[in-house]
């Protein structure tokens, strides 16, 4: 009875032996069978494509379009202000204005000359309130103070150009080749100084030039002028009323003409008549900036 009751009690242990053993496989399959699934799960979560933010992207493009629209804008703005107008007028032998092509005849051209005495910035002033362009010729002994310096350079910063009429007044028909480069070459250096570009223009006082000023003038890349027409200089002519009238009237006034006044009160008074007495007759004003130079 003993030995059966033994072998009852073997054969339970090894029937739990064996459940144990069953359990334990079953457990790690299991956990095999989860760790192949985490794995599964993780490869696709690395494959799985990251999603753009759309809106983002979206912005990042206008604003790259907007950048490239806005540095083709500067490129052509750049374009433009490098590349000089076409010229419109040439200058005759006889100092007239005459169109090139199809631009406007009926034309005048506005100079000032002596500039700045006492009455320049005023006479700038009052043609750019009229829209009226023109050539302002310097004196390099007008531009001994900063204070002069300043209203040449305003002058310039209106809009107006800056001719070149030596540096003292000198005749150049009665000084040395030496003196005469001297009376040029210098004030277009000064003129560089103060408002930072090269005259294109040159006067010689009195209209006075010579073979040599005139090589000169070639070299500095200047336009050389004298002009049509100017009275305010003479006695006859020292009042507002007389320089308005004979600037407006007299029978040398043509198409193309080239006016010549000076830094003068009398003629500082009467320039808002001028230009308008010539607008009256139907003339427009030649932009210096049209005209065709070296």
């Amino acid at each position: 009875m003993k030995k059966g009751i033994w072998m009852s009690l073997l054969a339970i242990m090894l029937f739990v032996s064996a459940c144990n053993q069953q359990s334990a496989e079953t457990s790690k399959e299991s956990s095999s069978e989860e760790g192949e699934q985490e794995e599964v799960k993780d490869k696709k979560e690395e494959e799985k494509p990251v999603k753009e933010d759309n809106t983002t992207s979206a912005t990042n493009t206008e604003d790259e379009k907007q950048s490239e629209t806005d540095a083709d804008k500067e490129e052509d703005q750049t374009a433009t202000e490098s590349t000089p107008a076409k010229p419109q007028y040439e200058l005759t032998e006889s100092w007239d204005v005459k169109p090139i092509d199809d631009a406007e005849e009926k034309v005048v051209l506005l100079t000032i000359d002596d500039a700045p005495d006492k009455h320049a910035l005023q006479m700038a002033k009052t043609l750019k309130d009229l829209d009226a362009p023109a050539i302002f010729f310097v004196n390099g002994h007008f531009l001994n103070t900063e204070e002069e310096k300043n209203i040449v350079k305003e002058i310039h910063d209106m809009g107006f150009a800056i001719g070149n009429h030596t540096m003292d007044h000198q005749n150049l028909t009665t000084v040395s080749q030496e003196e005469q480069k001297a009376q040029i070459t210098p004030l277009s250096n000064l003129i560089e100084e103060v408002i930072g570009e090269r005259p294109e223009f040159f006067r010689a006082p009195h209209g006075a030039n010579t073979d040599y000023s005139k090589q000169v003038v070639e070299q500095e890349n200047m336009l050389l002028m004298n002009w049509t027409y100017g009275y305010d200089w003479n006695k006859e002519y020292m009042t507002e009323d007389a320089i308005a009238d004979i600037m407006v009237n007299t029978n040398l006034l043509h198409n193309g003409a080239n006016l010549l006044m000076h830094d003068r009160e009398w003629t500082a008074k009467a320039l808002d008549d001028i230009v308008k007495g010539l607008r009256e007759k139907g003339y427009t004003f030649v932009n210096p900036d049209e005209i065709k130079t070296p």
